[in-house]
C-alpha cells in the first residue's frame, strides 16, 4: 500500500498545476498524505522523496528524467502524467489518472527498473565533473563547427577513433531519445546494455556498437578547440585536448510505477514514431 505520495508540477507550466491540485484532492479523498514540489526545485524534491512512497510527475519527459534521477538513491518509484511533447516515460494522461493512480495505491502495480549512468570527467588527475543520467551522456564539439576526434577504450581495450560532431552514449532509456535521432537502434528499456552513437561521423566508424552488460567506457578527447560534455541534456562540462571522460552503469536503478502489461513499450513507441499524442 501507498501511504504518502509527491506531487510534482511544472513551474512554467500552469495547466500542471490545476492536474496537481485535482489529484492533491484526490489524494485527501482516499486518506493518503501527500506532499507538493516543483519539478525543478531540487532542494524541495530532496526534501520529500524520503517521505512517501511514490512519485508523480506532471509534465513531459525532461521533468520525468529529473524527477527519477534524484528519486533513484531512495528507491522510490516515479509516475508520470504526460503534459508534455512526447511521453515516452509516461504511464497516465489528464484524462486517465484518477483510474490509474488509485490501482497504484491500493499497490495494483509492478515497478519496472531501468539502468543509469554514472560519468565522470578527469583533466589529468583532477575530476572536472560526475553525474548521473538516465538517457545519455554526449560528448561533442563547442561553439565552432568542427569535428572532435574522442578515442573510446571499452574494459581497457581500444575500440577506435571517431571523427564526429560527437558521440552519444545512450542507456536503453535513452535509445529513444537523442541517440535514435543520431540513428542509433531501439533498446528494450529494461536491458542493461550501453550503446555508442556517433553524431554525424566523418570518415570513420559510422554504425552505433551496442555494447555487453557491464562495460566501462572511457573516452579521451582529441581537439584543437573545445568540447563539452552534456548528461541528459541538463549539465554542461567544458572539455579541452586530452581531457577523459569515464562511463559506467550507475549503482542506483531509475524506478517507474507500471500498471500497463510490459508490452507498452511497443505500443508506446509505435504510437509516438507515428506522432499520435503530440503536440
Amino acid at each position: 500500500m501507498i501511504q504518502a505520495v509527491g506531487v510534482l508540477d511544472h513551474p512554467k507550466l500552469p495547466a500542471t498545476a490545476e492536474v496537481a491540485d485535482e489529484i492533491g484532492a484526490a489524494l485527501r479523498e482516499w486518506g493518503v498524505l501527500s506532499y507538493r514540489a516543483k519539478t525543478w526545485d531540487t532542494a524541495a524534491l530532496e526534501a520529500i522523496i524520503p517521505k512517501v512512497d511514490l512519485i508523480v510527475v506532471l509534465g513531459g519527459d525532461g521533468s520525468t528524467l529529473r524527477a527519477a534521477r534524484v528519486a533513484a538513491p531512495h528507491d522510490v518509484p516515479v509516475a508520470s502524467v504526460n503534459m508534455g511533447r512526447l511521453g515516452f516515460l509516461s504511464e497516465m494522461t489528464p484524462a486517465n489518472w484518477r483510474e490509474t493512480l488509485q490501482r497504484m495505491i491500493a499497490g495494483d502495480y509492478w515497478r519496472e527498473e531501468r539502468i543509469m549512468i554514472h560519468a565522470e570527467a578527469y583533466r589529468a588527475e583532477t575530476m572536472l565533473s560526475a553525474h548521473e543520467a538516465l538517457n545519455d551522456v554526449v560528448v561533442s564539439r563547442g561553439t565552432l563547427a568542427r569535428i572532435v576526434r574522442p578515442e573510446v577504450h571499452v574494459d581497457g581495450s581500444r575500440l577506435t577513433t571517431f571523427a564526429c560532431d560527437g558521440l552519444i552514449v545512450a542507456t536503453p532509456t535513452g535509445s529513444t531519445a537523442y541517440a535514435l535521432a543520431a540513428g542509433g537502434p531501439i533498446l528494450p528499456p529494461t536491458l542493461q546494455n550501453f550503446v555508442l552513437v556517433p553524431i554525424a561521423p566523418h570518415l570513420s566508424l559510422d554504425k552505433p556498437v551496442v555494447l555487453s552488460q557491464g562495460s566501462t567506457v572511457e573516452i579521451v578527447i582529441h581537439t584543437d578547440h573545445q568540447a563539452i560534455l552534456t548528461a541528459d541534456g541538463q549539465h554542461e562540462t567544458t572539455l579541452k585536448d586530452g581531457d577523459r571522460v569515464r562511463v559506467r552503469a550507475s549503482e542506483h536503478v531509475a524506478v517507474f510505477a507500471r500498471v500497463q502489461p510490459p508490452s507498452y513499450f511497443y505500443r508506446t513507441l509505435m504510437a509516438r514514431l507515428k506522432g499520435e499524442g503530440c503536440d
